[in-house]
């Protein structure tokens, strides 16, 4: 490899490039499979170092290329949307500044331009050639038939930025079009450009939440897309790292009864639009799994400690609602229940799996 460590910055999550890669190593029988290593890295990566470094290897060496790439995938360095602190933000500690609505909207569309520039939305749009035009209605009109609203394309700023549900109902529903492209042709009649095929729509939308999700981390929005449960790719509240991997780890439960549950109380809890009806629900759900288990509880705590779980459900108005339940609770204090039963919930996981 001819380029530095800093020409390879992946613009993918470090899974996804692993995977596609493995499975690329592992098929060198494909006809146009260099043209798909070649589109794979141009995708993948900031910049067209590693591409380059690939076409320019020797075709007896590409193989041999991209599995010293693969090798090296555990240390690959992400790109980083966001800056290092100023000064003033160093002194106190704090996070550089969080981007408005406006400016969110407008790194949003940018990344859309790039994702259609590369195909992402020809599996759903259409690709609009010389030889057989695209309806330029299509994408307004698919739009607009999922949320009920008109938003034009290409995405127009202005309209984004003065309806902030409108600006979310979009970046949602443009996650459930997206198709990453495995393949591609070039048309060079009156400058077509490329033609794009063997879509993935699971690699598609696995690289738009992390994109888009490195937009929104630099927002004041408080809000990120789902990357599990029944809710992937719905905007949700936005929390610290801990707790979005405890949520990320209860998500990706096999277990049908109990899994299904928790999932749709995390569904509940974190929706973008979640009331103090919808948290309570949620809470309820987790208890529900605990007193199913509260057997186990009993026997790996102290009794005490096992009864003080569901007496807080019981006396705050959460479970059954009685007149002799405390109901004017701050509603923080129903949001520390809920992330109190998950974890518990995952405590009694890890005790039965010992069991």
């Amino acid at each position: 490899m001819t380029s530095t460590a800093a020409d390879y910055q992946l613009v993918w999550p470090r899974q996804v490039f692993q995977t596609e890669t493995a499975a690329l190593v592992n098929n060198t029988r494909i006809d146009d499979w260099a043209a798909r290593c070649e589109l794979l890295l141009e995708d993948a990566f900031l910049g067209v170092a590693p591409r380059d470094d690939f076409m320019a290897a020797h075709t007896s060496d590409q193989h041999d290329f991209l599995i010293k790439l693969l090798r090296r995938g555990g240390t690959l360095r992400e790109a980083a949307v966001g800056r290092s602190p100023y000064w003033s933000e160093r002194q106190r500690s704090k996070q550089p500044g969080a981007v408005s609505l406006s400016g969110t909207v407008r790194d949003f569309i940018r990344l859309v331009d790039d994702f259609d520039s590369r195909g992402y939305f020809e599996k759903a749009f259409d690709k609009d050639c010389v030889d057989g035009p695209a309806d330029p209605e299509r994408p307004s009109w698919l739009i607009e038939r999922e949320i009920g609203a008109e938003a034009a394309w290409p995405l127009n700023v202005d309209r984004l930025i003065a309806d902030q549900d409108l600006f979310c109902d979009v970046l949602e529903v443009l996650h459930d079009f997206i198709a990453r492209p495995r393949t591609r042709r070039m048309h060079g009649y009156g400058g077509c450009g490329w033609h794009h095929s063997s879509f993935s729509f699971e690699t598609g939308q696995v690289v738009y939440r992390w994109r888009v999700n490195q937009v929104l981390d630099r927002s004041d929005l408080g809000l990120c897309l789902a990357d599990e449960g029944e809710d992937a790719g719905r905007l949700v509240a936005a929390t610290d790292p801990a707790r979005s991997e405890l949520v990320a780890a209860m998500a990706k439960r096999t277990d049908p009864v109990t899994g299904d549950r928790v999932r749709h109380a995390i569904a509940l809890y974190r929706g973008r639009d979640a009331s103090e009806h919808h948290k309570r629900s949620a809470t309820v759900t987790l208890a529900g799994v605990l007193e199913e288990r509260r057997s186990l509880l009993k026997a790996e705590l102290v009794s005490k400690d096992e009864g003080a779980l569901f007496q807080i459900a019981n006396q705050f108005a959460i479970r059954h609602r009685r007149d002799d339940q405390q109901s004017d609770y701050d509603p923080a204090f129903l949001d520390w229940v809920f992330w109190w039963y998950l974890a518990t919930i995952e405590l009694t996981d890890c005790i039965l799996n010992r069991h």
